[in-house]
């Protein structure tokens, strides 16, 4: 990936070193782009909700297969080799169907988290393209790939990010700092 990432960047330098017109380039930022819009609190809610609702599901599958668990080890030397037998069938099926319903529930989370976010993404990608032929860039990086600096320095006049979301109709706020996130409270990239 980072070779990938180096290829690019030396590619666009050589590119833009023998264009004869002076090519403008920007940054832009899509994470810090999302987190200011409207939608964003929607979806992690929409996200939040579908999370405890498969929480609860896994809980209560969970509480079901530990009674059946204590009552099978509290009556073990009292039961019958054909019931123990049959039990012991019943409880690796319930663990299974349980290991099953987490990863079901990690995969809808994934799922439902592509389906809220493509949209979005499409909306801010036409807005970068937008806003990139307003101002008359050439080219517009994203400021990281896959959580690498693809910007290792730019002039944060470069940085179309709040240009971009005021396309979009939305006031860019400051920036508050969240577990979540690890972007910069400054449009200027992170040094090395």
């Amino acid at each position: 990936m980072r070779k990938l990432v180096l290829l690019v960047v030396f590619g666009l330098t050589a590119y833009v070193a023998q264009a004869q017109t002076p090519t403008k380039v920007g940054y832009a930022d899509v994470d810090y782009i999302f987190s200011q819009m409207p939608e964003a609190k929607q979806i992690e809610a929409e996200l939040k909700s579908l999370q405890t609702q498969l929480k609860n599901q896994i809980e209560t599958k969970g509480q079901e297969f530990q009674k059946k668990l204590q009552d099978y080890n509290q009556n073990i030397n009292t039961m019958p080799e054909a019931v123990r037998a049959n039990t012991e069938r019943e409880l690796q099926q319930l663990q299974q169907n349980l290991e099953k319903l987490q990863q079901d529930a990690q995969t809808n989370i994934q799922n439902k988290q592509t389906q809220l976010m493509e949209p979005v993404y499409k909306k801010v990608g036409k807005a970068i393209e937008e806003t990139a032929k307003e101002n008359g860039y050439t080219f517009v990086l994203n400021q990281q790939i896959g959580g690498l600096d693809v910007i290792l320095y730019g002039d944060e006049h470069a940085d179309i990010s709040d240009l971009v979301l005021k396309k979009m109709g939305v006031t860019p706020k400051p920036q508050t700092a969240t577990p979540a996130t690890t972007t910069p409270t400054t449009t200027a990239p992170k040094k090395p």
